[in-house]
């Protein structure tokens, strides 16, 4: 996934402002695809450049509001249906506990302690969003319900195998 398609995806349910964007960003996609006020902001250029975007609207203190063209729908619907997502092979997380090994084992009951820790923190996080949002019944309402809940499962899986790994460690 790109930030490009992340805010195609996001201007396809209305029209907003980078600022509007970014907190969009940051009540919906945060746990899926986090991005900072500079990227969006330089993104929404390029996508507004290559004409997947227009400014429908420019407000005072150079405040644009964007709204996805018809090319930037048919880009977004081509990335949906025509390309495979990529499997994320790498994580931080898995190669250390590949090598934690090196470690004295209590010290590596600790690393999986604070991974147990951090997904109960996460999943906390998830679950306060959740019950922060006014959920209706739009597109990104429905969806982002869809992709919180995974973010809540993985959250309770990670903690879950965090707990079992560090009771293998003798």
């Amino acid at each position: 996934m790109s930030l490009k398609h992340a805010l195609l995806g996001l201007l396809s349910e209305r029209p907003a402002s980078g600022y509007d964007l970014l907190k969009r960003f940051e009540t919906s996609l945060a746990n899926v695809w986090p991005a900072t006020q500079s990227q969006i902001y330089t993104e929404l250029t390029k996508l507004a450049g290559s004409g997947l975007i227009t400014v429908a609207a420019e407000g005072p203190r150079g405040r644009k509001e964007y709204t996805l063209a018809d090319e930037g729908l048919a880009e977004l619907r081509h990335w949906l249906t025509e390309t495979r997502p990529q499997r994320n092979t790498r994580s931080d997380l898995l190669l250390r506990v590949f090598f934690l090994g090196v470690l004295r084992p209590e010290q590596a009951r600790t690393y999986l302690t604070e991974l147990v820790e951090m997904s109960a923190r996460e999943h906390e996080q998830l679950r306060q969003l959740d019950e922060a949002i006014d959920w209706d019944d739009d597109n990104l309402s429905v969806y982002g319900r869809i992709a919180l809940e995974y973010g809540l499962r993985f959250n309770a899986m990670r903690r879950e195998w965090a707990e079992w790994a560090a009771a293998q460690i003798k």
